[in-house]
Protein backbone atom coordinates (compact mmCIF):
# COMPACT_ATOMS: atom_id res chain seq x y z
CA UNK A 1 0.00 0.00 0.00
CA UNK A 2 1.57 3.27 -1.31
CA UNK A 3 1.03 6.73 0.29
CA UNK A 4 1.73 10.33 -1.65
CA UNK A 5 1.00 13.73 -0.02
CA UNK A 6 1.64 17.56 -2.02
CA UNK A 7 3.53 19.97 0.66
CA UNK A 8 1.52 22.28 2.44
CA UNK A 9 1.69 24.12 6.00
CA UNK A 10 -0.35 21.13 7.87
CA UNK A 11 2.13 18.16 6.89
CA UNK A 12 5.14 20.52 7.67
CA UNK A 13 3.73 21.12 11.37
CA UNK A 14 2.58 17.58 12.05
CA UNK A 15 5.37 15.66 10.49
CA UNK A 16 8.27 17.66 9.71
CA UNK A 17 8.31 16.96 6.08
CA UNK A 18 6.10 18.72 4.03
CA UNK A 19 6.22 15.87 1.48
CA UNK A 20 4.14 14.26 -1.27
CA UNK A 21 3.08 11.52 0.54
CA UNK A 22 1.46 7.89 -1.14
CA UNK A 23 0.52 4.62 0.63
CA UNK A 24 0.96 1.73 -0.47
CA UNK A 25 -0.08 -1.94 0.29
CA UNK A 26 0.14 -5.10 -1.43
CA UNK A 27 -0.23 -9.42 -0.66
CA UNK A 28 2.09 -10.00 -3.75
CA UNK A 29 5.72 -8.47 -3.48
CA UNK A 30 5.13 -5.27 -4.07
CA UNK A 31 8.53 -4.14 -3.86
CA UNK A 32 8.75 -2.78 -7.77
CA UNK A 33 6.27 0.20 -7.56
CA UNK A 34 8.39 1.28 -4.72
CA UNK A 35 11.96 0.97 -5.92
CA UNK A 36 10.94 1.76 -9.77
CA UNK A 37 9.26 5.19 -8.07
CA UNK A 38 12.51 5.89 -6.32
CA UNK A 39 14.10 5.20 -9.35
CA UNK A 40 12.57 7.06 -11.86
CA UNK A 41 12.71 9.91 -9.30
CA UNK A 42 15.76 11.45 -10.57
CA UNK A 43 14.14 12.53 -14.13
CA UNK A 44 12.13 14.64 -12.10
CA UNK A 45 15.78 16.91 -11.78
CA UNK A 46 14.75 15.32 -7.59
CA UNK A 47 18.78 14.21 -7.05
CA UNK A 48 18.31 12.36 -3.64
CA UNK A 49 15.72 10.55 -5.54
CA UNK A 50 12.22 9.59 -3.82
CA UNK A 51 12.69 8.18 0.08
CA UNK A 52 12.75 4.91 0.41
CA UNK A 53 10.62 3.81 3.82
CA UNK A 54 8.95 0.66 4.41
CA UNK A 55 7.33 0.55 7.36
CA UNK A 56 4.38 -1.14 10.40
CA UNK A 57 2.89 1.12 12.85
CA UNK A 58 6.63 1.36 14.49
CA UNK A 59 8.42 2.55 11.70
CA UNK A 60 5.66 5.07 9.79
CA UNK A 61 5.69 7.01 13.20
CA UNK A 62 9.75 7.32 13.06
CA UNK A 63 9.20 8.39 9.56
CA UNK A 64 6.58 10.95 9.67
CA UNK A 65 8.28 12.48 12.23
CA UNK A 66 11.45 12.40 10.12
CA UNK A 67 13.46 15.95 9.89
CA UNK A 68 16.39 16.94 7.43
CA UNK A 69 17.53 15.24 5.07
CA UNK A 70 13.76 14.60 3.60
CA UNK A 71 13.05 17.86 3.59
CA UNK A 72 14.28 18.99 -0.04
CA UNK A 73 12.26 16.21 -2.04
CA UNK A 74 8.98 16.44 -3.56
CA UNK A 75 7.76 13.68 -3.13
CA UNK A 76 7.99 10.52 -0.49
CA UNK A 77 6.34 6.84 -0.95
CA UNK A 78 5.70 5.15 2.21
CA UNK A 79 4.69 1.79 2.24
CA UNK A 80 2.13 0.43 4.70
CA UNK A 81 2.45 -2.93 6.55
CA UNK A 82 -0.30 -4.70 8.69
CA UNK A 83 -1.51 -7.79 10.12
CA UNK A 84 -4.42 -6.77 11.79
CA UNK A 85 -7.68 -4.77 11.20
CA UNK A 86 -7.67 -1.09 12.11
CA UNK A 87 -3.46 -0.67 11.57
CA UNK A 88 -3.65 0.94 8.29
CA UNK A 89 -6.83 3.12 9.56
CA UNK A 90 -4.07 4.29 11.68
CA UNK A 91 -1.08 4.57 9.91
CA UNK A 92 -3.27 6.59 7.70
CA UNK A 93 -3.61 9.34 10.41
CA UNK A 94 0.26 9.50 11.04
CA UNK A 95 1.13 9.41 7.27
CA UNK A 96 -2.05 11.79 6.11
CA UNK A 97 -1.71 10.83 2.31
CA UNK A 98 -2.75 13.01 -0.38
CA UNK A 99 -2.99 9.72 -2.86
CA UNK A 100 -3.12 6.31 -2.26
CA UNK A 101 -2.30 2.71 -4.21
CA UNK A 102 -3.26 -0.71 -3.29
CA UNK A 103 -1.16 -2.68 -5.63
CA UNK A 104 -3.29 -6.26 -4.90
CA UNK A 105 -5.27 -8.17 -2.26
CA UNK A 106 -4.00 -11.70 -1.26
CA UNK A 107 -4.35 -14.57 1.62
CA UNK A 108 -1.92 -12.49 4.15
CA UNK A 109 -1.91 -12.51 7.72
CA UNK A 110 -5.02 -14.32 8.12
CA UNK A 111 -4.35 -15.35 11.81
CA UNK A 112 -4.69 -11.75 12.62
CA UNK A 113 -6.58 -10.31 10.12
CA UNK A 114 -9.57 -13.31 10.04
CA UNK A 115 -11.33 -14.36 6.73
CA UNK A 116 -10.17 -13.24 3.36
CA UNK A 117 -13.18 -10.32 3.97
CA UNK A 118 -10.60 -9.13 7.03
CA UNK A 119 -7.88 -8.47 4.57
CA UNK A 120 -9.86 -6.48 1.83
CA UNK A 121 -11.78 -4.05 5.12
CA UNK A 122 -8.38 -3.38 6.42
CA UNK A 123 -6.81 -2.85 3.09
CA UNK A 124 -9.85 -0.78 2.30
CA UNK A 125 -8.95 1.30 5.41
CA UNK A 126 -6.68 3.18 3.04
CA UNK A 127 -9.38 4.35 0.64
CA UNK A 128 -11.55 4.93 3.19
CA UNK A 129 -9.24 8.00 4.36
CA UNK A 130 -8.91 9.41 1.17
CA UNK A 131 -12.37 9.70 0.75
CA UNK A 132 -12.79 12.29 3.68
CA UNK A 133 -8.95 13.15 2.91
CA UNK A 134 -5.69 14.51 0.86
CA UNK A 135 -6.56 14.41 -3.34
CA UNK A 136 -9.09 11.39 -3.12
CA UNK A 137 -7.39 9.85 -6.02
CA UNK A 138 -6.04 6.58 -6.32
CA UNK A 139 -3.87 4.53 -8.53
CA UNK A 140 -5.78 0.81 -9.25
CA UNK A 141 -5.74 -2.14 -11.27
CA UNK A 142 -8.42 -2.00 -13.02
CA UNK A 143 -8.49 -5.67 -13.53
CA UNK A 144 -8.95 -6.48 -9.88
CA UNK A 145 -12.82 -7.12 -8.96
CA UNK A 146 -12.16 -6.38 -5.00
CA UNK A 147 -10.38 -2.88 -5.68
CA UNK A 148 -12.68 -1.88 -7.81
CA UNK A 149 -16.11 -2.88 -5.52
CA UNK A 150 -14.31 -0.89 -2.64
CA UNK A 151 -13.06 1.93 -4.23
CA UNK A 152 -16.65 3.45 -5.03
CA UNK A 153 -16.33 7.28 -4.87
CA UNK A 154 -12.26 8.04 -5.01
CA UNK A 155 -11.06 9.81 -8.31
CA UNK A 156 -9.36 6.26 -9.95
CA UNK A 157 -6.31 6.23 -12.06
CA UNK A 158 -6.36 3.21 -14.14
CA UNK A 159 -3.81 0.06 -14.78
CA UNK A 160 -4.33 -2.98 -16.23
CA UNK A 161 -4.42 -5.38 -19.10
CA UNK A 162 -4.35 -3.91 -23.04
CA UNK A 163 -8.13 -4.01 -23.96
CA UNK A 164 -9.37 -2.60 -21.18
CA UNK A 165 -11.45 0.34 -21.18
CA UNK A 166 -10.38 3.70 -19.27
CA UNK A 167 -6.96 2.47 -18.74
CA UNK A 168 -3.91 5.35 -18.26
CA UNK A 169 -1.54 3.01 -18.60
CA UNK A 170 -2.16 -0.40 -20.49
CA UNK A 171 -0.08 -3.26 -20.29
CA UNK A 172 1.03 -6.45 -22.82
CA UNK A 173 2.83 -9.52 -21.78
CA UNK A 174 5.71 -10.91 -23.93
CA UNK A 175 8.42 -13.33 -23.10
CA UNK A 176 9.17 -14.80 -19.60
CA UNK A 177 12.13 -16.58 -20.81
CA UNK A 178 13.26 -16.53 -18.18
CA UNK A 179 13.07 -12.12 -17.39
CA UNK A 180 9.35 -10.68 -18.06
CA UNK A 181 9.37 -8.26 -20.73
CA UNK A 182 6.33 -6.78 -21.52
CA UNK A 183 4.55 -3.48 -23.42
CA UNK A 184 3.02 -0.82 -21.95
CA UNK A 185 1.29 2.33 -23.62
CA UNK A 186 -0.14 5.86 -22.85
CA UNK A 187 -2.01 8.11 -24.78
CA UNK A 188 -1.44 6.27 -28.02
CA UNK A 189 2.50 5.84 -27.21
CA UNK A 190 3.76 2.07 -27.16
CA UNK A 191 7.07 1.44 -24.86
CA UNK A 192 8.99 -2.15 -24.50
CA UNK A 193 10.61 -3.04 -21.19
CA UNK A 194 12.95 -5.76 -20.44
CA UNK A 195 13.37 -6.37 -16.72
CA UNK A 196 15.61 -8.25 -14.50
CA UNK A 197 12.33 -9.92 -12.69
CA UNK A 198 11.10 -13.31 -12.56
CA UNK A 199 7.21 -13.71 -13.02
CA UNK A 200 4.83 -12.44 -14.89
CA UNK A 201 2.59 -11.72 -11.71
CA UNK A 202 5.40 -8.92 -11.59
CA UNK A 203 4.14 -7.00 -14.46
CA UNK A 204 1.58 -5.58 -12.81
CA UNK A 205 3.73 -3.75 -9.96
CA UNK A 206 5.45 -2.60 -13.03
CA UNK A 207 2.61 -1.22 -14.48
CA UNK A 208 1.84 0.43 -10.94
CA UNK A 209 5.25 1.99 -10.88
CA UNK A 210 4.74 3.53 -14.44
CA UNK A 211 1.27 4.76 -14.01
CA UNK A 212 2.49 6.67 -10.97
CA UNK A 213 5.09 7.94 -12.67
CA UNK A 214 3.59 9.28 -15.37
CA UNK A 215 0.83 10.50 -13.20
CA UNK A 216 3.73 12.60 -11.86
CA UNK A 217 5.57 13.62 -15.07
CA UNK A 218 8.16 11.37 -15.15
CA UNK A 219 9.17 10.69 -18.86
CA UNK A 220 8.45 8.04 -19.97
CA UNK A 221 11.62 6.63 -21.10
CA UNK A 222 13.25 7.67 -17.79
CA UNK A 223 10.76 5.30 -16.50
CA UNK A 224 11.75 2.54 -18.90
CA UNK A 225 15.38 2.66 -18.23
CA UNK A 226 14.61 2.94 -14.62
CA UNK A 227 12.48 -0.72 -14.91
CA UNK A 228 14.87 -2.26 -17.25
CA UNK A 229 17.96 -1.22 -14.89
CA UNK A 230 16.61 -2.30 -11.46
CA UNK A 231 17.94 -6.08 -10.62
CA UNK A 232 16.20 -7.20 -7.06
CA UNK A 233 18.77 -8.46 -4.07
CA UNK A 234 16.43 -8.91 -1.58
CA UNK A 235 15.47 -12.32 -1.90
CA UNK A 236 12.15 -11.29 -4.26
CA UNK A 237 11.88 -12.45 -7.23
CA UNK A 238 15.62 -12.25 -8.63
CA UNK A 239 17.85 -14.95 -10.23
CA UNK A 240 20.63 -15.91 -9.10
CA UNK A 241 23.04 -18.42 -10.82
CA UNK A 242 26.04 -20.62 -9.03
CA UNK A 243 28.02 -22.78 -10.05
CA UNK A 244 25.64 -25.62 -10.31
CA UNK A 245 22.02 -24.39 -11.00
CA UNK A 246 19.86 -21.37 -11.62
CA UNK A 247 17.73 -20.18 -8.62
CA UNK A 248 14.92 -18.37 -8.85
CA UNK A 249 14.85 -17.30 -4.99
CA UNK A 250 11.49 -15.38 -3.52
CA UNK A 251 12.14 -16.65 -0.21
CA UNK A 252 11.26 -13.18 1.70
CA UNK A 253 7.67 -13.77 2.32
CA UNK A 254 4.73 -15.96 1.11
CA UNK A 255 1.06 -16.36 1.53
CA UNK A 256 -1.38 -18.81 -0.74
CA UNK A 257 -1.92 -16.03 -3.38
CA UNK A 258 1.95 -15.44 -4.31
CA UNK A 259 3.36 -18.67 -3.78
CA UNK A 260 0.21 -19.84 -5.91
CA UNK A 261 1.36 -17.17 -8.80
CA UNK A 262 5.13 -18.41 -8.32
CA UNK A 263 4.62 -21.84 -8.80
CA UNK A 264 1.86 -21.02 -11.81
CA UNK A 265 5.09 -18.80 -13.21
CA UNK A 266 7.56 -21.71 -12.86
CA UNK A 267 5.47 -24.48 -14.55
CA UNK A 268 4.60 -22.22 -17.30
CA UNK A 269 8.72 -21.20 -17.83
CA UNK A 270 10.03 -22.80 -20.90
CA UNK A 271 13.34 -24.44 -19.30
CA UNK A 272 13.99 -27.53 -18.21
CA UNK A 273 14.98 -29.76 -15.07
CA UNK A 274 12.90 -27.79 -12.41
CA UNK A 275 12.93 -28.33 -8.90
CA UNK A 276 11.11 -26.63 -6.38
CA UNK A 277 12.28 -25.98 -2.64
CA UNK A 278 8.69 -25.18 -0.62
CA UNK A 279 8.65 -23.48 3.29
CA UNK A 280 5.88 -23.03 5.57
CA UNK A 281 3.20 -20.07 4.86
CA UNK A 282 3.01 -18.34 8.52
CA UNK A 283 0.03 -16.76 10.18
CA UNK A 284 -2.67 -18.22 8.34
CA UNK A 285 -4.64 -18.93 11.38
CA UNK A 286 -6.87 -21.75 11.01
CA UNK A 287 -6.80 -21.62 7.51
CA UNK A 288 -3.17 -22.73 7.45
CA UNK A 289 -3.49 -26.56 6.88
CA UNK A 290 -6.61 -26.48 3.74
CA UNK A 291 -4.37 -23.61 2.37
CA UNK A 292 -0.54 -25.61 2.79
CA UNK A 293 -2.98 -28.71 1.48
CA UNK A 294 -4.15 -26.76 -1.94
CA UNK A 295 -0.72 -25.76 -2.65
CA UNK A 296 0.12 -29.68 -2.17
CA UNK A 297 -2.23 -30.52 -4.79
CA UNK A 298 -1.05 -28.22 -7.16
CA UNK A 299 2.35 -29.31 -6.77
CA UNK A 300 1.22 -33.05 -7.69
CA UNK A 301 -0.48 -31.72 -10.72
CA UNK A 302 2.65 -29.84 -11.83
CA UNK A 303 5.06 -32.83 -12.06
CA UNK A 304 8.14 -31.06 -11.29
CA UNK A 305 11.38 -32.89 -11.49
CA UNK A 306 12.05 -32.66 -7.73
CA UNK A 307 10.36 -31.11 -5.04
CA UNK A 308 11.73 -30.55 -1.31
CA UNK A 309 9.27 -28.84 1.50
CA UNK A 310 9.94 -27.75 4.38
CA UNK A 311 8.11 -27.00 8.02
CA UNK A 312 5.40 -28.57 10.23
CA UNK A 313 2.56 -27.37 7.93
CA UNK A 314 3.86 -29.15 5.00
CA UNK A 315 4.40 -32.25 6.91
CA UNK A 316 0.95 -32.57 6.66
CA UNK A 317 -0.11 -32.80 3.41
CA UNK A 318 -1.38 -35.61 1.25
CA UNK A 319 0.34 -36.38 -1.09
CA UNK A 320 3.59 -36.58 0.64
CA UNK A 321 6.66 -34.94 -0.89
CA UNK A 322 10.88 -34.81 0.58
CA UNK A 323 9.85 -33.45 3.63
CA UNK A 324 12.08 -31.70 6.33
CA UNK A 325 11.44 -30.47 9.89
CA UNK A 326 13.28 -26.79 8.94
CA UNK A 327 15.65 -25.18 6.84
CA UNK A 328 18.89 -26.76 8.96
CA UNK A 329 17.84 -30.48 8.22
CA UNK A 330 16.91 -29.41 4.66
CA UNK A 331 20.80 -28.02 4.46
CA UNK A 332 22.10 -30.83 5.34
CA UNK A 333 20.54 -33.37 3.16
CA UNK A 334 21.24 -31.03 0.33
CA UNK A 335 24.81 -30.43 1.14
CA UNK A 336 25.07 -34.42 0.91
CA UNK A 337 23.49 -34.66 -1.96
CA UNK A 338 23.82 -31.65 -3.95
CA UNK A 339 21.72 -31.16 -6.59
CA UNK A 340 23.07 -30.01 -10.30
CA UNK A 341 22.00 -28.77 -13.49
CA UNK A 342 18.50 -27.51 -12.39
CA UNK A 343 16.20 -24.36 -12.01
CA UNK A 344 15.33 -24.27 -8.80
CA UNK A 345 12.09 -22.10 -7.01
CA UNK A 346 12.45 -21.53 -3.10
CA UNK A 347 9.81 -19.89 -1.36
CA UNK A 348 8.54 -19.33 1.70
CA UNK A 349 7.80 -17.33 4.60
CA UNK A 350 11.17 -15.34 5.55
CA UNK A 351 11.07 -16.72 9.26
CA UNK A 352 11.92 -20.18 7.49
CA UNK A 353 15.38 -18.83 6.29
CA UNK A 354 15.17 -20.79 2.86
CA UNK A 355 17.62 -17.42 1.70
CA UNK A 356 20.29 -19.53 3.69
CA UNK A 357 19.94 -22.11 0.87
CA UNK A 358 21.92 -20.06 -1.78
CA UNK A 359 25.29 -20.64 -0.69
CA UNK A 360 24.99 -24.47 -1.02
CA UNK A 361 23.17 -24.86 -3.96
Amino acid sequence: MVALSIPNESHNCQSGTGLPLQGKRGSIPNTIPRKGLRASSVSLNKPNGIPDISTNQKSTELSALKPSPIQVRELAVIEMGANHPGEIKALTRIVEPDYGMITNVGKAHLEGFGPFEGVIKTKGELYEHLRYNGKHIIFIDKDNEYLTAISQGLTRICYGMEGGEGLYISGKLGACAPFLSFEWEHEGQKFEVNTHLIGSYNMKNALAAITVGRFFSVPSRQICEALEAYVPHNNRSQLTETTDNKLIVDAYNANPTSMMAALENFRLMNVAHKMVILGDMKELGETSHEEHQKIADYLDECKFDRILLAGEEFGKVIPSFEHFKDVVALKESLERYKPKGYYILIKGSNSMKLSQLQEIL
